[in-house]
């Protein structure tokens, strides 16, 4: 599966982005990790094909994930941006193998994209 993210830049405090990701072909689950400069990679969100949602508790109410099945294209609308915010954003896929992914079980997706820079300024 191949990834291939869009939609980074650099926003104020309180703005929006939203991030896409298309797919080369479909996987179970998809989902978006991020990694700051001298800080671990985490989960962000993911969803599955059920349509079950998981999303770590910095981004719960602010950011949405969604999956157009018929483009093979994820999104991640962040909203309400902070600069703890800020970092590189990659989309990854689990393929078709693999289900019950979610922002804890990260090396069950094998897939990942190259990433898009989000950078939020105050």
């Amino acid at each position: 599966v191949h990834l291939v993210e869009s939609g980074g830049g650099s926003v104020q405090t309180g703005g929006s982005l939203r991030l896409s990701c298309v797919a080369s072909s479909s996987s179970y689950c998809l989902g978006w990790f991020r990694q700051a400069p001298g800080r671990e990679r985490e989960g962000v969100a993911t969803i599955c094909e059920e349509g079950a949602t998981t999303y770590a508790d910095s981004v719960k109410g602010r950011f949405t994930i969604s999956n157009d099945n018929a483009k093979n294209t994820l999104y991640l609308q962040m909203n309400s941006l902070k600069p703890e915010d800020t970092a590189m954003y990659y989309c990854v896929a689990t393929g078709r193998g693999l289900k019950g992914a979610t922002i804890w079980t990260e090396t069950l997706f094998r897939y990942w994209g190259q990433g898009t820079q989000v950078t939020v300024s105050s």
